[in-house]
């Protein structure tokens, strides 16, 4: 009997110390699973976060690559070396402006055998002249280290400027006042810059952009800055590369950087001599009414349509210009300006803004100023934020 109560209490002890090892295998089992399941999450977590990884490299490198091969073509390069790519990537005709046609207009010519050559700045990219001197100088203040571009043109300027940024990968950040049109606020967003809403005016909204400048910002001024003028000046290069040599230029004035640009442009060819007609409308016309008083005076206020000539003052470099240079200041009316713009597009096919149609109107007039030169070059400056339906009601409502 004694043996038999021997044999049970190790038959109990047995099952209980297995019972035991069943219990602590379960335990380890599920600790080894759950070890596991965290294994397998975290191998997924690092994956995707390295496809991120790998995805935000990529970008920088390509974006890299892009301001080297922009800076490469500021500096006169043809071809530029990176880390990351292994090899010469080519910048040879890399601009952000395209060059424009220059054509004879037959609609446009004038009296006994006068030429009327048209070049076609309305159709740089985004739709003006001002990528020339905008696209130059963002491109050189990337290479001198900015981070961001600062604009505070709710116009023609500003979308050139959040263009430029675009295609350089460099944020943009454009600061228009309240009366900045829905149509212009679509076209810088369309652009993919920030904007920001401020004042009544563009006085107010520039000194809003500059109080927001931070250390690797780049201010993009409308119009003065030297190095649009010099952006601008291209487009004489290009007149003269046609094999063109013009005996007027026509042109219109706002701020002046495209005056100022122009004159750069024809000193550059040795065509000091070739007066340049800068024209505004009435109510925008700082540039004559300073001409007139003998000194930059400031207008109280902007009454024209051709917003895009609403500088209420003119730049000192364009004051400075109509002295040392031939320029002749002419003035239009509003209904002028709006009827150029539709006339020529029935006859170019092309819409521009009233601010461009300042220049058209003086060409289509016959003026009078214009009779004693056979070849006279008009710069269609272009323009995007009027709209045909736009230049149908103020042609309406302005007769």
């Amino acid at each position: 009997m004694v043996a038999l109560r021997e044999r049970r209490r190790t038959m109990a002890a047995l099952n209980a110390e297995r019972d035991n090892l069943e219990a602590h295998v379960a335990h380890r089992t599920s600790e080894l699973q759950a070890a596991n399941d965290a294994l397998e999450q975290q191998v997924t977590t690092d994956a995707l976060t390295g496809i991120g990884n790998r995805r935000k490299m990529t970008a920088e490198i390509s974006a890299e690559i892009d301001r080297a091969l922009y800076r490469a073509k500021a500096e006169g390069r043809d071809r530029v070396d990176t880390e990351h790519s292994g090899r010469w990537r080519y910048t040879s005709g890399m601009t952000l402006h395209i060059q424009t046609p220059l054509i004879e207009s037959g609609a446009l010519a004038g009296a006994a055998g006068q030429q009327v050559w048209l070049k076609m700045e309305a159709l740089q990219p985004p739709g003006s002249f001002k990528l020339r001197g905008i696209g130059y100088a963002c491109e050189e203040y990337l290479k001198r280290g900015a981070r961001r571009f600062v604009s505070s043109s709710g116009g023609n300027a500003g979308i050139a400027a959040a263009y430029a940024g675009r295609k350089l990968g460099v944020p943009v950040l454009v600061v228009v006042p309240e009366t900045t049109t829905d149509r212009a606020k679509e076209l810088i967003r369309r652009e993919q810059a920030d904007i920001v809403v401020h004042g009544a005016s563009f006085q107010e909204a520039n000194a809003r952009a500059m109080a927001m400048l931070e250390p690797d910002d780049a201010f993009i001024h409308p119009f003065n800055d030297p190095l649009l003028w010099a952006g601008h000046a291209s487009m004489i290069d290009e007149v003269a590369q046609a094999g063109l040599a013009p005996d007027a230029v026509v042109l219109s004035v706002g701020g002046g950087g495209l005056l100022c640009g122009v004159v750069e442009g024809l000193r550059r060819q040795g065509w000091d001599q070739v007066p340049v007609f800068a024209v505004e409308t009435q109510g925008a016309d700082s540039l004559s009414q300073a001409l007139a008083a003998g000194e930059r005076i400031e207008l109280p206020r902007i009454s024209s349509i051709a917003t895009s000539l609403g500088a209420r003052q003119v730049s000192e470099q364009a004051f400075a210009l109509a002295h040392s240079h031939p320029v002749r200041s002419l003035v239009v009316s509003d209904q002028a300006a709006v009827a150029a713009c539709l006339r020529f597009m029935d006859d170019q096919r092309l819409v521009v803004e009233p601010a461009c149609g300042a220049s058209l109107a003086v060409v289509y007039g016959q003026a009078g100023e214009l009779a004693p030169y056979k070849r006279v070059l008009v710069i269609v400056c272009g323009g995007v934020t009027a709209t045909v339906a736009q230049l149908n009601q103020w042609a309406t409502s302005r007769k």
